[in-house]
């Protein structure tokens, strides 16, 4: 299975996110500590066994609907949703100590 997070968009976030696990990224690409949180996430996507939790990202920029939709005013922000439902929330920076803690929630 690959682990990579995928970037998501308002067309296939519903859809995608329906089923399972998904930890969600919200950034943009002009935010530093955005910047500094794609590479923790790949890691911490590449270590997860057997895609219990599947990674993606959205772009606040190209998506401010789901941004809204949730209720980010501050990037990054990651979400832990199960079924679609928001179960965690971390606003700024996270390490993937942080990230693993959340996925236990």
């Amino acid at each position: 299975m690959d682990t990579t997070p995928i970037e998501l968009t308002e067309k296939d976030f519903n859809s995608t996110t329906a089923a399972g696990a998904w930890l969600v990224d919200f950034w943009a690409p002009w935010c530093g500590p955005c910047r500094k949180q794609g590479p923790i996430l790949e890691r911490f996507a590449a270590g997860i066994p057997g895609g219990a939790v599947r990674v993606c990202k959205v772009n606040v920029d190209a998506a401010p609907a789901l941004a809204a939709r949730f209720g980010v005013t501050s990037i990054p922000t990651t979400l832990l949703l199960r079924e679609g439902r928001e179960i965690a929330r971390r606003v700024g920076l996270a390490s993937e100590l942080e990230l693993s803690k959340m996925t236990l929630a």
